[in-house]
């Protein structure tokens, strides 16, 4: 996902979330039991969405850029062909991957580790041809070098290989989306955020909303009733993104608007009591539990002279995603289908529910969690 904000006053956001395959189903995680089957959501071919990153850059650039497209990728190009010194933190990591993770793929090892069996020396020089050879083409042909050609036919052989389900039609069809974000005030400040199926700009200004009816300034930061406040400001807000967000394309009365507004605001922020937690219902959820917060994705924020701004969000989902690295192209597949939920009709653990507006289907873009 990524929000501009011109210096002429100009807001838009793009929106390069990955897409579920044609081939994908409500079910297509679960066993006979109904059970998820060896955490196929999260790890291994079945948890690749259709790529999106790419056409995302790409579309932003034609849109916005100044500079040659060819230009801004070359470096990147020779980055991976000449390669660069391995670090200690890097190498320190492959270490404890190598030894301990059981679901690495060959291609993987032959990306990451020396001659495919140990970590490179820190010092060591680490080169990726297939990834050099990829982003040529990249730089060569845009949008298509990826979607496209040869790239796809690499990405939709390993898939057909390891019993994915993307194909070449999916990253021909794929295509990123310039769309509206989300906007909302907070104490005079104008909040522009990712509409859906970005799940945090409207949790964000429907917590802020909330908020602003509280005198937070005076109740004292970090407090216990401020802590109070927010703390049940979140617990309606992620309560909301559970049971209505989604994919806009595919639910087509998602009630952005209302969930937004500040006279919704009102309504829920008069259901707090100012000095007992709001009750839950336990349950709800199955074998949920408090998760810590991981160091994946990607997020960065650049100003120019000029005024421009750009604020931008993206991400395999785990760490080296499906830990798959697609064979003679050189990189990593996501793991983003496991943003899905995967039991329709029971919460999942990471507190999202099985309800309809985000459960699997063709084409359909999973909501960021």
């Amino acid at each position: 996902f990524l929000v501009y904000h011109g210096g002429d006053g100009e807001v838009t956001a793009f929106n390069f979330r990955e897409k579920a395959p044609l081939a994908a189903t409500a079910t297509m995680f679960l066993d006979e039991d109904s059970q998820i089957r060896d955490e196929s959501n999260h790890e291994g071919p079945l948890a690749v969405g259709v790529p999106g990153t790419v056409a995302g850059l790409y579309l932003a650039h034609q849109r916005l850029g100044s500079l040659p497209w060819a230009d801004l990728v070359q470096p990147a190009v020779t980055l991976a062909a000449a390669g660069f010194p391995m670090t200690w933190a890097m190498q320190g990591f492959l270490e404890r991957l190598a030894e301990t993770d059981h679901a690495w793929y060959a291609a993987t090892r032959d990306a990451f580790l020396k001659n495919g069996t140990m970590p490179y020396e820190p010092g060591e020089i680490w080169q990726q041809p297939d990834l050099a050879e990829t982003l040529a083409r990249i730089r060569t042909e845009g949008h298509d070098g990826f979607y496209r050609g040869e790239t796809a036919r690499l990405i939709a052989d390993y898939m057909e290989a390891q019993g994915g389900l993307i194909t070449e039609e999916d990253l021909a069809r794929y295509e990123a989306v310039e769309q509206a974000p989300i906007h909302g005030t907070y104490r005079g400040y104008d909040i522009y955020a990712m509409s859906p199926p970005s799940s945090g700009g409207v949790a964000l200004v429907e917590m802020l909303n909330i908020l602003e009816g509280f005198e937070l300034e005076t109740i004292g930061h970090n407090s216990a009733l401020y802590l109070h406040l927010l703390t049940e400001a979140m617990r309606r807000a992620y309560a909301d993104r559970a049971h209505h967000l989604g994919d806009p394309n595919f639910n087509p009365g998602m009630p952005v608007a209302r969930l937004t507004s500040k006279t919704y605001a009102d309504e829920l922020r008069a259901t707090i009591d100012l000095f007992r937690a709001s009750p839950s219902d336990s349950s709800a959820f199955n074998e949920a539990y408090l998760a810590y917060e991981s160091e994946e994705t990607t997020h960065f924020s650049v100003i120019d002279p000029e005024g421009n701004a750009v604020s931008l969000t993206y991400t395999l989902e785990y760490s080296y995603g499906s830990r798959m690295v697609v064979e003679g192209a050189g990189f990593l597949l996501n793991n983003e289908m496991g943003d899905f939920n995967a039991i329709p009709g029971l919460t999942n653990t990471r507190g999202r529910i099985g309800t309809p507006p985000n459960v699997a289907e063709p084409e359909k873009r999973m909501l960021s969690s």
